[in-house]
């Protein structure tokens, strides 16, 4: 019997991929069909779009007639619904066929099935009734207080009026970074985080932030366009992905048919989930200020559909706030006005010191510390910058606008957050060698600190 009190926000966890939908077309002379389709996605409160991908008869099924059946299944119930359909039109180009192809290679990336996972269009459906299909299951139906739909905005306004009154009077970079993953997890309980930057070559990511991980996060790296970190900087859209895992199944059993037709050199390496292991939903924001990306923010949960339209709204505006600051404190950073000319003043470290051997290689700009590897790029030729003058000059205060105007270190012109490469630097010396320290001295400055003798070699190779 139908249900005219059914809607599709009703059917939101439906909507989520956990459980192939099943749609039914018919062709012109009523020869029956029927395909698996990874998602039902979401348009609006009458409107749902079916990706175009491998389904040709679905496709050239509706064109011929339009009226179309889907079988969807609640993950938390298995009731089931099932949803009449009349097929409007495609689109292969604009926000939603963008966004439906985003999502779909975010996961292709992860198994390198992105030139395989292409979608050609998104076939948009008018919803014309929903209707509960009786006796599927005998489990009872959600009590009223889980029902509500998720599309509905809580009343979250007080907490992210305190999140943004913090963010206001923090006045370092590294203080921002901290406190606004710390809030995140204790206003809305997003309890694993992350906040990624980009290279000087826009080409990775790297982490400056975590928060939530058993092993200490900061320093890994995530290839622009690789999985949904890396779609996500790349397009500089929002995107969420409710259940990896089963799509994530889907995903390795296309890639292994490829594998069998076009042999294992038709697909590329698989790319590991960064951070959570296991993570069942992620969602990234992109933090962009007047167009220029300056970070990721991407959180992860154990959970499937851990994140929906709130969450989204949710980390939306915070990411807005978090990108200003990252943009305004790296700046005030850079300001600092110049050190006075310095006297030298060598470290003073007790003759039963140990010793921290530093070697720069020059072939890659990499640093490793008591042959281990710690930083490179920008970052690493800035501690050997510092280390080097230190040894030479007696230096142990530096400015960031010294850093800037220094020829060496070849950094690039157009400004690229100096102060988060800092960051990081101060953070991997933290976790790799703790008795040699980079110390904030007030706005733009910084010290060198150290408990053991520093030694310092270079190879070429």
């Amino acid at each position: 019997m139908a249900e005219p009190s059914l809607t599709l926000e009703d059917l939101w966890p439906c909507l989520q991929g956990i459980i192939p939908a099943a749609m039914s077309t018919c062709s012109r002379d009523g020869t029956p069909n029927i395909s698996y389709v990874s998602q039902v996605y979401y348009v609006d409160a009458s409107h749902v779009a079916i990706s175009f991908q491998f389904f040709n008869k679905t496709h050239r099924n509706v064109r011929e007639n339009p009226l179309a059946c889907v079988m969807v299944h609640d993950p938390r119930t298995f009731h089931t619904y099932r949803l009449g359909l009349r097929y409007r039109h495609s689109e292969s180009s604009g926000p939603l066929f963008e966004a439906m192809s985003l999502q779909l290679q975010a996961i292709a990336s992860y198994e390198g099935m992105s030139e395989v996972f292409r979608l050609r269009a998104a076939d948009v459906y008018e919803v014309l009734h929903i209707e509960h299909v009786a006796g599927f299951t005998r489990l009872p139906a959600l009590p009223p207080s889980e029902r509500t739909s998720p599309l509905m905005i809580d009343a979250d306004l007080v907490s992210l009026r305190l999140i943004a009154e913090h963010l206001n009077r923090t006045d370092s970079l590294e203080a921002l970074l901290e406190q606004v993953l710390k809030l995140l997890d204790e206003r809305f309980g997003f309890r694993h985080a992350m906040i990624l930057v980009p290279d000087e070559r826009q080409a990775k990511l790297l982490t400056i932030a975590s928060r939530g991980y058993p092993e200490h996060g900061v320093g890994s790296e995530v290839g622009m366009g690789e999985g949904l970190i890396g779609m996500v900087a790349r397009a500089r859209r929002t995107l969420r992905l409710s259940a990896i895992d089963h799509s994530l199944r889907y995903a390795r059993a296309v890639r292994r048919r490829a594998k069998a037709v076009a042999g294992p050199d038709a697909v590329s390496r698989e790319i590991p989930l960064p951070g959570l292991t296991g993570a069942a939903s992620q969602i990234a924001v992109p933090l962009v200020v007047r167009g220029r990306l300056v970070g990721v923010l991407a959180v992860e949960s154990p959970q499937s559909m851990a994140f929906m339209p709130r969450e989204e709204t949710l980390l939306t505006i915070v990411a807005g706030q978090l990108a200003a600051g990252i943009d305004h404190l790296g700046r005030e950073a850079d300001e600092a006005p110049p050190l006075q000319p310095a006297h030298a003043t060598p470290l003073r470290v007790s003759a039963a010191a140990p010793t921290r051997r530093f070697r720069f290689f020059h072939a890659d700009e990499t640093v490793f510390v008591d042959g281990e590897y710690l930083i490179r790029n920008v970052p690493g030729r800035i501690l050997w910058r510092l280390l080097t003058r230190h040894r030479d000059e007696g230096r142990t205060e530096f400015t960031n606008r010294e850093l800037r105007v220094d020829s060496w270190l070849r950094l690039p012109e157009i400004k690229d957050n100096l102060e988060s490469r800092l960051i990081l630097l101060r953070k991997r010396m933290e976790l790799k060698c703790p008795d040699v320290r980079l110390v904030p001295r007030g706005r733009g400055r910084f010290a060198l600190e150290a408990d053991a003798k520093i030694e310092l070699s270079e190879q070429d190779r």
